[in-house]
């Protein structure tokens, strides 16, 4: 016979009696902390309360007492619920790892007709085909992309420029629709691409199969040419053109773009906002250089520190939030997916903020020659000359031995931030991430040492950013409410 009340015990008046649950905490100013849990619910105290907190003194008549209880930073000898709730919440925010890779990069040329100074990766010109995937090394790559456990399956095509390298980005598509036909997965499409070798055919092929864009746009024109040169210095034009064809045939929502962040473009955020809006485009991603490839050989990622970026990024939202005032609706991604940690008990797997690393368990990048990479800034690191992060083969290496190699599961076992020195205090860290390859390119430790870290740099500045403007603006919380739940 089921109970259909708690015991007696339950439902007297509260004892005062309580228990501390994990939690960090962090100054935010003169005389108040944030508290964070293990599922990132949040609470500012002023110092004095937390002093009452860990001293057991926090009367039960105290509103802080009834949020801390709530948002289970505290419980009572007589909550039987409080660390259930706790635990459901932390497998809801983990659950999504135990699907495995669902995003599969494939490099199918490093040929492109851009010359990027900033470019992460070692491209090459575009008539050196000895840099293109063949078909029998897609075959094998394929073979390893259905093993994986995910019921979704991405497949993005990358390069170089992908677009000169066409017939192996057919070949794929079709070869995985013929064997998803038994495997029955979530399978989807897309393309990286400037968008300048954008042909009719190409762009009725990808409207037959589905297939998505991710283009490139760095800003107005200007900006855009001098950050993307080619050939006859028409990089814009060539995009503008290669935007309006691909809308036409694919539709609004299936092309969106991303931008990088030069030296150039600092003081310019407005601008680059305002021309995303000029295109059509409801969202941007403020993403800053990484230090791998040609960004490192032309200088460009020491052209500016995490500071300078973070001036770039407060000017940006600043600006965002005020369009959305008015009743511009525009997203920026790279805060809505720390928003979302923040405000949702849903972590949207982004590779680069995960815990462990997103590296081979989120996604996974299959080479030009075969070889296979825990990540896309593994293989650019590779191409610099470091194999550390270098899983196997495709032509040599079974799914097993790439997938449980000490390559990746040693960078897993030290991407844990929640144990990682310094991260392990940081109230921060629900909201955070590791990034073991960026550390280990710009300090030779896949830990990284915190304080000199300009990702931890650049996280913290943009966590303590989005605190203060939803604590000092509720329209502004509101707006991002919008976002992570849209």
């Amino acid at each position: 016979m089921t109970e259909k009340f708690l015991p007696v015990q339950d439902y007297l008046p509260d004892s005062g009696t309580y228990e501390l649950l994990p939690f960090k905490f962090e100054p935010v100013g003169a005389d108040e902390v944030i508290l964070t849990n293990l599922t990132g619910e949040f609470l500012y105290l002023k110092r004095e309360k937390l002093d009452s907190l860990v001293s057991h003194r926090l009367a039960p008549s105290d509103a802080d007492y009834r949020a801390l209880r709530a948002r289970h930073f505290i419980r009572q000898p007589n909550d039987r619920a409080t660390l259930d709730l706790l635990a459901l919440k932390t497998r809801t925010r983990l659950s999504r790892l135990a699907n495995f890779t669902n995003l599969h990069l494939f490099v199918v040329t490093l040929r492109c007709d851009h010359a990027c100074h900033y470019c992460q990766v070692s491209r090459q010109s575009e008539d050196r085909q000895s840099f293109d995937m063949s078909e029998e090394t897609a075959d094998r790559a394929l073979d390893l992309v259905f093993r994986s456990p995910n019921p979704a399956i991405k497949i993005e095509f990358q390069g170089g420029e992908p677009l000169l390298n066409f017939p192996l980005v057919r070949y794929v598509v079709e070869k995985a629709e013929q064997r998803n036909r038994v495997e029955r997965r979530d399978l989807q499409f897309v393309v990286a691409t400037t968008l300048s070798m954008v042909t009719d055919e190409i762009l009725e092929f990808c409207r037959v199969h589905g297939i998505h864009i991710s283009t490139s746009l760095d800003g107005p024109e200007d900006l855009h040419n001098r950050n993307r040169p080619r050939p006859g210095r028409d990089s814009h034009r060539k995009f503008t053109d290669g935007l309006k064809k691909a809308r036409d045939v694919l539709g609004y929502d299936a092309v969106s773009a991303v931008m990088t962040t030069s030296p150039a473009s600092l003081p310019r955020a407005r601008e680059i906002v305002d021309e995303y809006i000029e295109h059509g485009f409801d969202s941007i991603f403020l993403r800053p250089l990484s230090p791998y490839g040609f960004a490192i050989k032309t200088k460009s990622y020491q052209a500016y520190d995490a500071g300078s970026w973070l001036e770039f990024y407060r000017a940006g939202m600043d600006y965002i939030i005020d369009l959305n005032k008015r009743g511009v609706r525009f997203v920026e991604h790279y805060s809505s997916v720390i928003l979302k940690k923040m405000l949702t008990n849903d972590d949207p797997m982004f590779v680069d903020l995960m815990s462990p690393c997103g590296a081979g368990i989120s996604a996974v990048v299959f080479n030009y020659d075969g070889d296979v990479y825990a990540s896309d800034e593994s293989r650019m690191l590779n191409e610099m000359g470091d194999a550390t992060f270098k899983l196997g083969n495709v032509h040599s290496d079974s799914y097993r031995d790439i997938f449980a190699s000490d390559a990746l599961l040693s960078v897993l076992e030290d991407s844990f931030a929640s144990s990682a020195p310094m991260c392990s205090d940081c109230a921060f860290e629900p909201w955070c991430g590791a990034d073991p390859v960026f550390h280990h390119a710009t300090q030779g430790d896949i830990l990284g040492r915190k304080p000199e870290s300009e990702f931890c740099k650049r996280m913290m500045g943009m966590i303590r950013y989005l605190l203060d403007v939803m604590r000092a603006d509720p329209q502004a919380k509101s707006i991002f409410m919008t976002w992570v739940n849209s």
